[in-house]
């Protein structure tokens, strides 16, 4: 995944999916329920199923992450969104 200057994913969560995110290139602010962190190249961060969390590039050159989902499905529709700044549903 490629996060642009600037650009954030939704605020998600998900009912049967966790995630393990890996910053290949550039620094990644994250989000996971109340807590946020700042994780640069080669570090990850693991977001446990149900957990609130989003990812943000607050640098100024584009931002690479590796995403692997496990769990027992990965449907579009398992995808709640609470704020999104492209107004998907």
């Amino acid at each position: 995944i490629v996060v642009n200057p600037g650009a954030a994913l939704s605020l998600q969560s998900h009912h049967h999916r966790s995630e393990h995110w890996i910053v290949v290139e550039g620094t990644a602010k994250v989000t996971v329920d109340d807590t946020v962190k700042l994780i640069s190249e080669n570090q990850s961060v693991y977001i446990p199923l149900g957990c609130v969390h989003r990812m943000e590039n607050p640098g100024k050159l584009s931002m690479v992450l590796i995403e692997v989902q496990t769990g027992s499905y990965f449907g579009e529709d398992d995808i709640i969104r609470y704020e999104d700044v492209y107004a998907r549903g």
